[in-house]
């Protein structure tokens, strides 16, 4: 199966749909020809109208696979998943990272970001009363 996605005008995913690999596109079919224009049109075609561009389940071309407020970046031909917090950057690789590292220690932890304090917060999974924050310059969990 071939999967195609749908853009708005500012290149954000609506959509993504799934076409069957049997649809003509080039010298073969979809299934034999990633990534081609025919695909893009039949899809444009059948569903009267629309920008799409295909992506892909295995992550084999465009990055990774996009999903609904994903954003094609046509430069670099590629989708971005959406920034999952507002002090989150990209990195050279078109990633998201959090201002301070993940940790190092995850052993037995419910680790999450803490935006509201530009933290790494984790619950013990043994003792779930005790919370910690990580201290990036310890390389430890500090007690909360």
């Amino acid at each position: 199966m071939a999967h195609f996605a749908e853009l708005d005008n500012n290149n954000i995913v609506l959509r993504v749909v799934v076409v069957g690999n049997d649809i003509a596109a080039g010298s073969g079919t979809l299934g034999d020809n990633d990534m081609h224009a025919d695909g893009e049109t039949w899809c444009t075609n059948f569903f009267s109208g629309g920008t799409w561009k295909q992506t892909s389940y295995n992550n084999n071309f465009r990055k990774q696979y996009a999903g609904v407020d994903y954003t094609y970046d046509a430069a670099k031909n590629k989708f971005i998943s959406p920034q999952p917090h507002n002090s989150w950057a990209l990195d050279a690789n078109d990633d998201w990272q959090a201002p301070v590292t993940y940790p190092t220690d995850t052993t037995d932890k419910s680790i999450s970001w803490d935006e509201e304090n530009l933290r790494w917060t984790a619950r013990d999974q043994e003792d779930p009363v005790n919370n910690f924050n990580w201290d990036p310059a310890t390389l430890a969990w500090v007690s909360a």
